[in-house]
């Protein structure tokens, strides 16, 4: 009986032993697990300046495309309102003079 009860208790000190590295392997592999996630935080709060950098510089972008194309809009419609103008000045030299001519006004 006694034989019996030491390799009970033998087979209990070697479990405790086996929870026991098994306790520590899992600590090991959270803490682990911490350190790689703070690295990767300190890498993409690193990069936030260069991303930033990068949203500005496609804002610009296309604030500089809207900006051109603006122009050429307005540029564009000079052109249109300028040959209208032309197009009238007869007409509209022609109506002052009559104007100024009329005895009726």
């Amino acid at each position: 009986m006694d034989d019996t009860l030491q390799r009970l208790l033998d087979a209990e000190v070697r479990a405790e032993k086996i929870a026991q590295q098994a306790e520590a392997e899992q600590e090991r592999v959270i803490q682990a697990a911490f350190k790689e996630a703070r690295a990767e935080d300190e890498r993409f709060t690193a990069r936030i300046p260069e991303l930033h950098r990068g949203y500005i510089v496609k804002a610009q972008e296309r604030a500089e495309q809207t900006v051109a194309e603006l122009k050429r809009r307005y540029d564009e419609r000079h052109v249109q309102l300028r040959n209208m103008a032309e197009e009238r000045a007869d007409e509209a030299l022609d109506a002052a003079f009559q104007v100024l001519i009329s005895p009726n006004i």
